[in-house]
């Protein structure tokens, strides 16, 4: 359940990027790049997300690695799916 929560702020962030990007001005061009800012912005998120899960919840990094993956690569997915269309 942790997982789903945790894509889904992903998901919020993508949201929000691209939000910014439509305000900053017209034009997919900028909805691409903000896919693509996106991108290190989730790193760090999914990053300190897998640090809480080894340091506070007692994981070892093993088991925190898939997690990771999954939780930064879904919301990747999706914004470099956004940016090839979009860019």
């Amino acid at each position: 359940m942790h997982t789903l929560l945790v894509i889904g702020y992903g998901a919020c962030l993508l949201g929000l990027c691209l939000l910014v990007g439509r305000i900053i001005g017209p034009g997919n061009v900028l909805l691409g790049r903000a896919a693509l800012i996106f991108l290190p912005l989730w790193l760090i998120g999914a990053a300190i997300n897998m640090w809480i899960g080894v340091t506070r919840a007692g994981y070892s990094v093993a088991d925190e690695a898939p997690i990771f993956l999954i939780v930064f690569g879904v919301p990747a997915a999706v914004a470099l799916l956004l940016w090839w269309k979009l860019g």
